[in-house]
């Protein structure tokens, strides 16, 4: 259930930023329903290689190089999935500060709580 609360908060966080962020499109439930499946895909793959790959840089940039990985990851991520757009590498980036505040938000309003002690 954990997972599926999850997808449907990433889809969410998708349409907020679509709606915020000038040139970022998803146009409608389904495709962000698609879109944070893919995204999250994407991520868990390849960003993780260009994330182990790029660490010396991202540690030099004192972790700012993620940002553009996951600009990348997201860019790569529109192009595969219908219904979800992004116009250049501005929109991405700022999309996916933007995306990762908002997950932030949702994690921290409906985050996992501490196990009760006996």
């Amino acid at each position: 259930m954990s997972m599926l609360a999850h997808w449907l908060l990433s889809a969410v966080a998708l349409m907020i930023v679509a709606y915020v962020v000038p040139g970022f499109h998803v146009s409608g439930i389904m495709a962000a329903l698609f879109a944070a499946l893919l995204v999250g895909f994407v991520n868990a793959t390849l960003g993780l290689v260009l994330k182990v790959i790029t660490l010396p840089l991202t540690v030099i940039t004192l972790g700012l190089f993620w940002l553009i990985v996951n600009a990348l990851m997201l860019l790569l991520a529109a192009a595969i999935a219908p219904g979800f757009s992004i116009e250049g590498f501005g929109p991405a980036f700022w999309g996916g500060v933007l995306l990762s505040l908002v997950n932030a938000a949702f994690t921290s309003l409906f985050g996992k709580k501490p196990a009760a002690k006996p």
